[in-house]
């Protein structure tokens, strides 16, 4: 049995769930690969995203990207729970890019359930570039 596998109770079991809903809402008529993405927000609202497809492929939007957009659209906050499924439920990871998305909106403590078990994205996204990096160009 993978790790991911042995992921049980709250809030996982419901994250996934919300991220099998979302996945379901997917748009992605040329890759046929949908993506549903949950995360819990530190205010307790959960935030989810779909992918959606474009002919245009670089411009396709990935669930994350989406995710991200529903927290900063609903008050903001930070991410502190996260997981992404593919097509068939399963948890699948967040690309590169998507990574640096969830590390500007979560930080290094936002917990995600990966194909390898639960990781922070410290772990994830070791030596991550992000607001702090800025913050220290201008001194």
């Amino acid at each position: 049995m993978a790790e991911a596998e042995q992921v049980h109770g709250e809030p996982w079991e419901s994250l996934r769930e919300r991220a099998v809903e979302a996945m379901h809402r997917a748009y992605a008529p040329y890759s046929s690969y949908p993506v549903g993405a949950a995360a819990l927000v530190d205010d307790g609202r959960t935030v989810v995203g779909c992918n959606v497809e474009n002919a245009a492929y670089g411009v396709t939007l990935c669930a994350e990207c989406g995710l991200v957009s529903q927290l900063h659209l609903t008050g903001g906050g930070r991410l502190t729970h996260f997981v992404c499924v593919g097509g068939d439920g399963q948890v699948i990871m967040p690309c590169g890019r998507c990574r640096q998305l969830l590390f500007e909106n979560g930080g290094r403590e936002l917990v995600l359930w990966t194909v390898s078990g639960l990781r922070t994205m410290d772990q994830v996204l070791p030596d991550a570039f992000g607001p702090h990096d800025l913050d220290e160009r201008k001194r």
